[in-house]
């Protein structure tokens, strides 16, 4: 089924409520809607966390430290396998979220 989705448009009716576009080969990808942070987590699997609409604050810990970057509709944030970080979007937000299925 083909569709056209315009990211712009979704809601939810809660934070981080999703829209399951595709699962290919053991692959989510989801578009969200939020206006809350994420809680902090580590993916089992790594994570693609694209930025459609809005402002988001990703926060995450290497071996750095605690670390934080502002990303704006367009940025993308990669998280390896078993880095942990923590949205924190800046009023709503909408993002595309490209993940192993069953990933947290």
């Amino acid at each position: 089924m083909t569709s056209i989705i315009r990211a712009k448009d979704f809601t939810a009716s809660r934070p981080w409520g999703a829209l399951d576009i595709a699962s290919m080969q053991g692959v989510s990808t989801r578009l969200h809607w939020t206006d809350k942070p994420y809680r902090w987590h580590i993916n089992d699997g790594e994570e693609v966390f694209v930025v459609l609409d809005g402002q988001v604050e990703m926060k995450y810990r290497d071996v750095e430290g605690e670390r934080s970057a502002i990303l704006n509709a367009g940025d993308i944030f990669f998280a390896n396998e078993g880095t942990e970080h923590c949205a924190f979007p800046v009023g709503e937000a909408r993002i595309l979220v490209v993940e192993k299925q069953g990933s947290i």
